[in-house]
């Protein structure tokens, strides 16, 4: 499938800004899941400095710094991706979950150890013993990583309820599973909760779903909106995705943007400012299906 999407956020002040910088994770990730063809980044009012870098984990991201008083910024970013057909293994023939566990516990090197750093407590996502109690259910002795960690899957889109007004950016992951409420960050950070208690690596993924409008119905453009799901690791195959909110493994309706332990590493858009109160945020998002 081949998408153009736009993203653009509309950040409104009571009094004006004299100075922002601003971090955005807004170019989709190339790979060999996606190809990007093309992305452009239109910022109003024109940064001073507009600088792109990739970080450790392969995320490119922009830093925008804007010196004039302003009482409005708007980021818009266009993209245009193609997303490849997606070939998962046989949950059954992945290896034991022990294993995996303990080869990253022992000096990993190679590719465990570049995946093993997904496997520690992050800001967002502590290491909680309701996280590993809950775990335990779908990581039985002897079971496959890959049966295993679709179970779990299965059983937070089961048994977690998506509601948007539950949560916000700062409601705290024990929170989450106490309640078992929440949106696709929320599942997404405990279900990585639940791999990284049972020693195993795990990563966050920011992208975008293309939703289709009901039988009949017309598309809505701008109705669209940021997703997020998770990614672990298994050795012989790499980073596997799953979307809990959905109980999908993502394939070529998901456009991913950046990966890392947490929202916090791959924020679409966040800054700091002097001045500025009163602030009011607006984000519209528009997946087109272009194939």
């Amino acid at each position: 499938m081949r998408y153009r999407v736009t993203h653009e956020t509309l950040y409104t002040y009571a009094d004006p800004v004299q100075l922002s910088h601003n971090l955005a994770h807004l170019r989709p990730l190339a790979g060999e899941r996606q190809t990007v063809e093309s992305f452009s980044l239109d910022v109003d009012p024109e940064p001073a400095v507009l600088s792109e870098r990739v970080d450790c984990w392969g995320n490119s991201s922009h830093f925008l710094l804007i010196q004039e008083s302003h009482r409005q910024l708007r980021v818009v970013a266009k993209s245009e991706v193609e997303v490849h057909p997606v070939r998962l293994p046989d949950p059954e023939t992945t290896r034991t979950w022990e294993s995996v566990a303990a080869s990253m516990r022992s000096r990993p090197s190679g590719e465990y150890a570049m995946a093993s750093q997904f496997r520690h407590p992050s800001p967002f996502v502590p290491l909680l013993p309701a996280a590993r109690e809950y775990a335990q259910a779908s990581f039985v002795a002897g079971r496959p990583l890959g049966d295993a960690a679709f179970d779990l899957m299965h059983r937070v889109h089961r048994e977690f309820r998506y509601d948007p007004e539950a949560t916000s950016v700062a409601t705290p992951l024990a929170e989450i599973f106490r309640r078992r409420h929440g949106v696709c960050q929320d599942f997404a950070h405990a279900m990585i909760a639940c791999l990284r208690s049972m020693g195993l690596a795990a990563r966050y993924v920011s992208g975008y779903l293309e939703t289709r409008p009901p039988p009949g119905k017309a598309r809505l453009v701008g109705a669209d909106a940021s997703h997020a799901w998770l990614q672990f690791w298994c050795p012989d195959h790499g980073w596997i995705d799953l979307d809990p909110t959905n109980d999908t493994a993502p394939s070529e309706r998901h456009v991913t943007v950046a990966v890392g332990r947490d929202f916090g590493d791959v924020t679409p858009l966040k800054g700091l400012l002097l001045g500025g109160s009163g602030q009011n945020v607006h984000v519209s998002v528009d997946v087109e299906p272009l194939s």
